[in-house]
């Protein structure tokens, strides 16, 4: 029988970086769709020289009429509705994009065969494949109702994603790899289960390490702090870090490589009420740290985050205005001439 944690090591937990060598500025934020009763679960990506952004529409927070929306921009200033992907018996949720191998534009995302408004359900994952962001095939589902496969990344023409317990072998999380990004087979077996993790979101940094962001929840007595997750080689084994207390519950975890070397981050932070957060992950030390909130508030996060002539462009959705819509953000991020002197 295999132990608890195989081919994992956990580091102990640290407190957070004194200092980042960088800060942020908040140049705009608009409101860019909330035709929906309820507009959510954003992602974002800039393909072809355009930007898409993808969300959840429905009723409510959980409706049995989930369904994707895709927004194309040239400017990330006009936004234009470019498709909406629906499944017949499924609330889909959490769109998440990529580009594949071959050029084409991936959307995964959650899949619930639900029966009822505000009713739980099993959740899996489904994908869509678009030569055009606008035509998408017919939604198929890739990790069935139970282990939801919440975000995918690829690297060297596999694509690597973390399923998580949606009904199904609580709490483990396993991670994932297709060759085709619609067929799955498990690459490592318990990958983590400590408390309960779920929503994950992998990064490849140039040299193939693995980097994983990782929401938990409260289960019992058991912590709800994010973990930030390293691998490399074959991924099969994985040293964890606890980003500490102020990172309980972080959800929609995101983050992306800058110039310079550095890892900026996104989620939902509870401190002072709801909100979504940028952040600066260190990720040769393990430690995040907040640099700022943006305009956000309840019910709110799930960014998706892309860095484009030296801007980081951020969409979300928040009810900081009363209806829960989506929002994109630009964000100046600069670096500090001086640690010393410019830290806060």
């Amino acid at each position: 029988m295999k132990t608890i944690f195989v081919g994992v090591i956990l580091w102990a937990a640290g407190g957070l970086a004194a200092g980042t060598p960088v800060e942020v500025e908040v140049v705009s934020t608009a409101n860019i769709w909330d035709k929906a009763p309820h507009n959510a679960f954003t992602d974002l990506v800039r393909w072809n020289g355009e930007f898409y952004c993808a969300f959840r529409e429905g009723r409510r927070h959980v409706s049995t009429d989930g369904k994707i929306r895709v927004l194309q921009s040239a400017d990330a200033e006009d936004w234009a509705s470019a498709a909406v992907i629906a499944l017949g018996g499924y609330d889909l949720r959490d769109a998440h994009l990529s580009v594949t191998p071959s050029g084409k534009l991936m959307l995964v995302g959650g899949a619930a065969p639900r029966k009822k408004d505000n009713e739980g359900a099993p959740t899996g994952t489904f994908v869509s494949f678009s030569s055009d962001g606008r035509d998408w095939s017919a939604p198929e589902i890739a990790v069935e109702p139970g282990r939801w496969m919440w975000q995918v990344s690829w690297h060297k023409g596999k694509a690597y994603g973390v399923s998580y317990a949606a009904g199904l072998r609580m709490p483990w999380l396993e991670l994932l790899a297709s060759d085709d990004g619609a067929k799955y087979e498990t690459h490592t077996a318990e990958l983590f289960g400590e408390g309960y993790p779920t929503e994950v979101t992998l990064r490849f940094d140039d040299d193939g390490t693995c980097y994983a962001l990782m929401r938990r929840d409260r289960n019992g007595n058991s912590p709800s702090s994010a973990m930030f997750g390293v691998s490399r080689g074959d991924y099969r084994q994985w040293q964890w870090r606890d980003l500490g207390a102020e990172f309980n519950g972080f959800g929609g975890p995101n983050f992306v490589k800058i110039p310079g070397g550095h890892w900026i981050g996104s989620g939902r932070m509870h401190q002072g009420g709801a909100h979504t957060a940028l952040t600066y992950i260190d990720a040769a030390n393990g430690t995040m740290t907040k640099l700022a909130k943006l305009p956000s508030g309840g019910d709110t996060s799930y960014p998706g985050m892309v860095w484009h002539d030296g801007i980081l462009y951020v969409s979300y959705h928040s009810t900081h205005e009363g209806k829960t819509g989506i929002y994109l953000a630009k964000v100046k991020v600069m670096e500090k001439k001086s640690m010393e002197g410019n830290s806060r």
